[in-house]
């Protein structure tokens, strides 16, 4: 079993943490997260140290102990550091092009695809081929990139659509010919 839960949160300097029941909310520099945790989980604040306890044994709240640390983490993370997430276009005209606060994507679809920028979501296009998506909350950042992804996920044949930076794919040979 993971021990996630028993590891010690260190706040880095300018963040700050509320605690009203239930419901967390962490301030850094770059902005505020709130977040609603399970009542079987309880947070200690000691000086810039945070800890989790849990109420009891039970496989799910075992389960549930090392989560709500994980989430924990993530948005003392989100607020000082922040996410990011690195897309890159594979294909003969693929390209992004960032247009105010919309990025605007060719994909080989006959018109093209747009995204608008979301509250905590920040797009880049730093170049033709390569996209940015960043902010402050984790889950935000991965599930905005998932979303552009799945507009051409990319296949295994030639290779062709988007991937985060670093993904591998693997490739399927073609028929063969007689």
């Amino acid at each position: 079993m993971s021990r996630i839960g028993y590891k010690v949160v260190e706040l880095p300097e300018g963040v700050e943490v509320k605690q009203d029941g239930n419901v967390v909310t962490v301030k850094g520099p770059l902005g505020e997260l709130t977040r609603e945790f399970s009542d079987q989980i309880t947070m200690k604040i000691e000086g810039n140290e945070v800890t989790f306890e849990r109420s009891s044994e039970d496989n799910k709240v075992k389960a549930l102990h090392g989560t709500t640390r994980a989430n924990f983490a993530n948005m003392v993370e989100g607020v000082s550091k922040g996410f990011k997430k690195e897309l890159e276009l594979r294909g003969v005209g693929y390209r992004a092009v960032k247009k105010g606060n919309k990025l605007e994507l060719s994909l080989g679809y006959s018109h093209p695809v747009y995204f608008e920028e979301e509250d905590g979501i920040k797009l880049e296009a730093p170049s033709a081929t390569s996209v940015i998506v960043s902010g402050i909350n984790k889950e935000e950042v991965g599930d905005f990139a998932a979303r552009i992804r799945a507009k051409r996920a990319p296949e295994p044949y030639k290779g062709k659509g988007v991937r985060y930076v670093g993904e591998f794919v693997r490739r399927k040979e073609g028929k063969t010919g007689k």
